[in-house]
């Protein structure tokens, strides 16, 4: 019996679904609405590498073939070239991941319920670091930035439930 329930499980099929979709484009739009944030605001290093890390598992899939092709490596070399001498302005490292990952890393962790489950974990530590960043919960000092700043996390946790109950 519960042998039934694992196979169905393992049968379900995340990838057609318009919660999907939704998850994709709609997590994208607020993940860059909130890198957009934490560039102008704090520049905390941790939230900007989760975020970048939250794009790689909700990117859409189109884009996402796109960045891996011909037209990443080109990207990538004139990051890389950059770098070399702007370090400062061009941090490469996060975008390379988008080309370089191995495709079966890649597939994984964009497929099936992967990618829900690690966007809420990559969520609740965005959360954490930010409440480290605005003082605790005791000393809150929050103004505008902040307040669009969790209302793009709200966003995000909106679209990975809706994937994740689809």
């Amino acid at each position: 019996m519960e042998m039934e329930e694992v196979s169905s499980f393992a049968n379900l099929d995340f990838g057609s679904t318009r919660a999907r979709s939704a998850f994709q484009w709609g997590g994208t739009v607020f993940a860059l609405f909130l890198l957009l944030m934490n560039r102008t605001g704090r520049r905390s290093h941790m939230q900007t590498n989760l975020l970048v890390l939250y794009l790689f598992t909700s990117f859409p899939t189109i884009l996402f073939k796109v960045l891996r092709g011909q037209f990443g490596c080109w990207v990538a070399f004139l990051c890389v070239a950059s770098n070399l001498f702007f370090p400062q302005t061009f941090p490469v490292a996060r975008f390379i991941l988008f080309v370089i990952t191995p495709d079966w890393l890649a597939d994984r962790l964009r497929d099936d319920i992967v990618p829900g489950i690690l966007c809420l974990i990559i969520l609740i530590l965005l959360i954490l670091t930010e409440i480290c960043g605005i003082g605790g919960l005791e000393n809150c000092q929050c103004n505008c930035h902040c307040f669009g700043y969790w209302f793009g996390v709200a966003f995000l946790f909106f679209f990975t439930i809706l994937y994740l109950a689809s």
